[in-house]
């Protein structure tokens, strides 16, 4: 299992969050902003795979691409950037060595901060 980082999903979150589409929780929120099991699959089901995809930030190639298993890093509700999920995410990233998803929700963070409103 290598896991990497998801381009498509990082130029996804980071037009999500320019277009102000941010909810700027705090960490210990993301457990209950997180979309559990039937939210992700109402989603896959009107919006498609590559859809899904592009709300997580890391990737697993080396599984099918159409299943959940492929898809790591999850930073929104599918309407939003959670703050809390990026901060979530790249705390986990740290702890398993995903250095380049990482540094990548570090900075995804920092420009949720910056055009705080």
């Amino acid at each position: 299992m290598v896991i990497e980082l998801n381009r498509p999903a990082l130029k996804h979150a980071r037009s999500l969050v320019r277009a102000g589409k941010v909810v700027r929780d705090e960490r210990d929120d993301w457990s209950e902003a997180a979309p559990g099991a039937d939210d992700e699959n109402r989603f896959i089901e009107e919006h498609g795979w590559t859809e899904f995809s592009h709300w997580h930030l890391g990737v697993d190639r080396g599984e099918d691409s159409e299943t959940k298993k492929a898809y790591t890093f999850p930073f929104g509700d599918f309407r939003s950037v959670h703050r809390s999920g990026v901060i979530s995410g790249e705390s986990r990233a740290g702890q398993y060595d995903h250095t380049e998803i990482r540094d990548e929700l570090r900075k995804l963070l920092e420009l949720i901060d910056s055009t705080d409103e």
